[in-house]
């Protein structure tokens, strides 16, 4: 059983409209298994999709600020960080 990765069964409950909509989805487990690394690959690295910074992690934001900026994209419309000294 060397390099077998052990594995925890999570549970947890859904309404009956997502309990419909996943029917017919040959393997559900694998199919939310996607659906939660797929969130989790687009949630913000800093507030962890929680939407809220603790007063540390607001103080490590301050200090990056300084030499950063949210930016909206031209041509995509899409915001994101640009530093300052990149522009220098």
């Amino acid at each position: 059983m060397e390099g077998k990765k052990k594995q925890e069964v999570i549970t947890f409950k859904v309404d009956e409209t997502l309990s419909k909509a996943m029917e017919g989805i040959p393997n559900r487990s694998e199919f939310i298994r996607t659906a939660i690394l797929s969130a989790f690959r687009s949630t913000c690295p800093l507030c962890r999709g929680t939407g809220i910074l603790t007063p540390e992690q607001q103080k490590h934001w301050e200090s990056f600020s300084r030499n950063h900026a949210v930016e909206k994209c031209d041509e995509c419309h899409s915001f994101h960080l640009v530093c300052a000294a990149e522009s220098k």
